[in-house]
């Protein structure tokens, strides 16, 4: 059956898809975070909450600055007023290094964003760490607390893999399709920061919207270069998500890649999630690709950095009569 006759069908029908399950990756809530803390004492704790409310307000406003709006600062000082659990964790080395994780309730953050001021973006789906020793081992997630703690930090979340769920990993750096898809069923994201450690240094690409970015860094100390991949991978991901906007849009979508009317349905509900997306109808379809108007509170580009990186899109080839192009992720 062409996709033209499934979208007809999927319109009278109204078939509509729930929302997938959770990811087989290590992930953690929006709302926690885990924060370094030179002892247990109240001072130490408060500021901890502090701190950690400051990066989980950057995660639920979708990156947004928040620092300048009125009220932030009072804000931050009455963390602890919002703090639903915390737990030490010390090293049992002499003397002890802690940390903390902080959980904030989840409503109260919430409101909280909105009496800031903030515009709806959403959380940003984690960014999944696949990182390979000197000795060619993928490292897990506490070989990697220094480099989480720095992305962490940034205001994203992160994710681990299971070693044995995983594509090949030159075909993900490459951000092949195939790889991506396999990515995105398995722990919901498009977003990736691939690396591998050596002697003198690492290498290290970071994939988001299908695209990818890479460098090198050189260093002995593992560590450091953990702590500095962190900022440039979040520093990268910045530029790509400016949510903070006034813009309206008005564009035409092309998504390629629909092999039925659950993969149409599926899109729209993706696109219905997205907090800045306001309408959107359906324009023609052809083959498997399907051209949509849509409506949105932020620009265009900006949406589909949106839209990628949540692991069901990735951008496309241009199409006639397209402002964008994406590609839906099986």
């Amino acid at each position: 059956m062409r996709l033209s006759r499934l979208l007809i069908a999927t319109v009278l029908f109204g078939l509509f898809l729930g929302v997938p399950p959770a990811g087989r990756g290590q992930t953690t809530s929006p709302y926690t975070v885990v924060v370094p803390v030179s002892d247990t004492s109240a001072a130490q704790r408060n500021q901890a909450f502090q701190t950690a409310l400051g990066q989980v307000l950057v995660r639920v406003s979708g990156g947004q600055d928040l620092v300048d709006k009125p009220g932030y600062a009072e804000a931050l000082q009455n963390a602890a007023g919002i703090v639903k659990q915390f737990q030490y964790q010390g090293d049992g080395g002499n003397p002890p290094t802690f940390t903390v994780t902080v959980s904030f309730d989840q409503g109260a953050v919430q409101r909280l964003v909105t009496l800031l001021g903030a515009t709806a973006a959403g959380v940003r789906p984690p960014l999944l760490l696949v990182v390979s020793g000197s000795d060619g081992k993928l490292l897990d997630k506490n070989d990697l607390g220094t480099l989480g703690s720095a992305v962490s930090k940034h205001g994203y979340q992160v994710s681990f893999p299971d070693p044995n769920q995983l594509p090949d990993l030159g075909q993900l750096a490459k951000a092949d399709p195939a790889a991506m898809s396999a990515i995105s069923r398995l722990y919901h994201t498009g977003l990736v920061l691939v690396g591998s450690m050596h002697a003198n240094g690492a290498d290290w690409t970071l994939i988001s919207g299908g695209q990818s970015q890479h460098w090198n860094a050189q260093g002995t100390n593992q560590d450091d270069m953990f702590a500095d991949a962190g900022k440039a991978a979040t520093d990268r991901l910045d530029q790509a998500f400016n949510v903070i906007s006034t813009t309206q849009s008005n564009g035409k979508l092309w998504v390629s890649g629909l092999h039925s009317a659950m993969d149409y349905a599926n899109l729209l509900a993706t696109l219905q999630a997205d907090p800045s997306v306001q309408t959107i109808s359906t324009v023609s379809a052809q083959d498997d690709g399907v051209l949509l108007t849509v409506k949105a509170s932020m620009s265009l580009s900006d949406l589909v950095a949106n839209l990628t990186a949540g692991g069901r899109l990735m951008e496309g080839t241009s199409h006639d009569g397209a402002d964008a192009s994406l590609r839906w992720l099986h």
